[in-house]
């Protein structure tokens, strides 16, 4: 369906008519006002002009009737209208027919080059028409005027005549051409803020997806490890609480002080995420990315060091590690390893190489995969033994986790919500390493990693 019909129907059914619709009403009854003077004007000339040259009156003014009506079509046919305006000049018929061809002729999208033809023409013919007009009235007259007074009397007035409409419609037309530019430049400008809007929705919610990730897994690396370290003791309790008193009081105190760090680090994480944007950006103005694993750091850090003096220094906790502000390090797995040691487990733990540090990103990752490997041994290999390598190069950094089958020990019912090896690979890969877990042939699983070093790349760039 074209617009015209889309805007009938819609006034059909009652709808409101835009302004569009409303500026084609009015041009239309503008046309029909302008047709009916135009061929009533034409009727007299082509009455006057059959009086003169001898015709009937009746057939002069049935011919001015059509000529004038022309201005009807002078929107869709400018060039015909203009064509017609031009024939009937001789007849000294259609003035306003002439005046108004032009000026529409001038404002429409015709190639400049056919108005400047068409123009011109016009401005013969009504050259032409004066100075013979002019001629004859003289001579009527007794008055015999030289050449250059007609033709100079009949330039001005046929410049007169034809020149205005035509200037004005130039002008009406380059407006109208520059408000459509402008309208479109400004529908184009809208488009474009609609989508870099729709954009930076998209963006926003990108966002906010990659920090419910983030959150999870802070969570679920530093709060995961000590609770099920918890539930390992709490299996070992039960298992030797009526043959060791004095050990399982020591698996029970040890299962307090345990869950009693684990709900500390949990307070202050969600102490972050519920603290105002504002005073956030007052005490920190660039926010890392990684601040939710410092803020644990610090709460462990806080909490081992007010229950340092009342553990054994050799116990789980005692060796526990003390992160700094930018996080747990490599020099800390072994204190992490002795954790699981005290828990139970088997576990061989050897370094190779001799590179010191690396970023702190990098040092954390690599912390957070032995943890969470250690993890997924206590959780789905109990009694299995492990081992953890560490090879330290110089641009990288190289793990491997590997535990064997379980042993049949006393399961301590540890739930999975299948996130802790996604969580390592995201680690991993989010700076540019690569990490690859499976079974082994003998029944176990093994967990390997290689992290570049953030520093070593960039001081390569450079």
């Amino acid at each position: 369906m074209t617009t015209t019909g889309a805007v009938t129907d819609a006034g059909a059914r009652g709808a409101p008519a835009g302004p569009w619709w409303w500026a084609r009403r009015r041009g239309l009854a503008l046309d029909v006002v302008l047709a009916v003077v135009s061929a009533f004007e034409c009727m007299l000339e082509g009455i006057a002009f059959a009086h003169e040259t001898g015709f009937p009156a009746v057939l002069g003014g049935l011919l001015g009737l059509p000529v004038g009506a022309v201005l009807l079509v002078r929107r869709r046919w400018p060039v015909a209208v203009v064509l017609i305006s031009i024939a009937v000049s001789p007849a000294e018929m259609g003035i306003l027919l002439s005046l108004v061809g032009l000026y529409t002729l001038a404002a429409s999208d015709v190639p400049r080059r056919i108005i400047a033809l068409l123009s011109s023409a016009a401005l013969a013919g009504t050259l032409i028409v004066a100075a013979v007009r002019f001629h004859q009235d003289m001579v009527q007259a007794g008055y015999r005027p030289g050449l250059w007074a007609v033709l100079g009397f009949s330039a001005v007035l046929s410049l007169a005549v034809t020149a205005p409409p035509v200037l004005l419609g130039l002008y009406v037309g380059a407006r109208r051409r520059l408000v459509e530019s402008l309208r479109e430049r400004a529908d184009g400008l809208e488009r474009e803020l609609s989508l870099l809007a729709d954009r930076a929705e998209e963006r926003a919610e990108w966002a906010r997806n990659e920090e419910r990730t983030r959150i999870a897994r802070e969570m679920h690396d530093v709060v995961a490890h000590r609770v099920s370290l918890m539930v390992v003791h709490a299996a070992a309790l039960q298992a030797v609480a009526l043959k060791d008193p004095e050990k399982a009081s020591r698996n029970a105190a040890l299962v307090g002080d345990m869950g009693r760090q684990a709900l500390t680090e949990l307070r202050e994480m969600l102490g972050v995420l519920r603290s105002k944007p504002d005073a956030a950006a007052a005490r920190q103005p660039a926010v890392e990315p990684e601040r939710l694993a410092a803020v644990a750091a610090v709460a462990s850090a806080r909490v081992r060091a007010a229950g340092e003096a009342a553990e054994p220094a050799d116990g789980p906790d005692g060796a526990d590690r003390v992160d700094g502000p930018e996080g747990p390090c490599l020099a800390e797995l072994a204190d992490l390893v002795g954790q699981s040691r005290a828990a139970g487990m088997a576990v061989e733990f050897s370094v190779e190489g001799e590179r010191e540090e690396y970023a702190p990103s990098v040092e954390r990752t690599a912390y957070r995969v032995v943890q969470e490997a250690l993890t997924n041994v206590h959780k789905h290999a109990p009694g299995a033994s492990a081992r953890v390598r560490v090879a330290r190069r110089e641009a990288e950094v190289a793990l491997q986790v590997e535990n064997g089958p379980s042993d049949g020990g006393p399961d301590a019912g540890l739930p999975s919500g299948g996130n802790g090896l996604v969580g390592m690979r995201e680690r991993v890969t989010a700076l540019g390493g690569v990490f690859v877990s499976g079974p082994t042939e003998l029944g176990g699983f093994r967990v390997s990693a290689v992290i570049p070093d953030v520093r070593a790349g960039r001081g390569r760039a450079a």
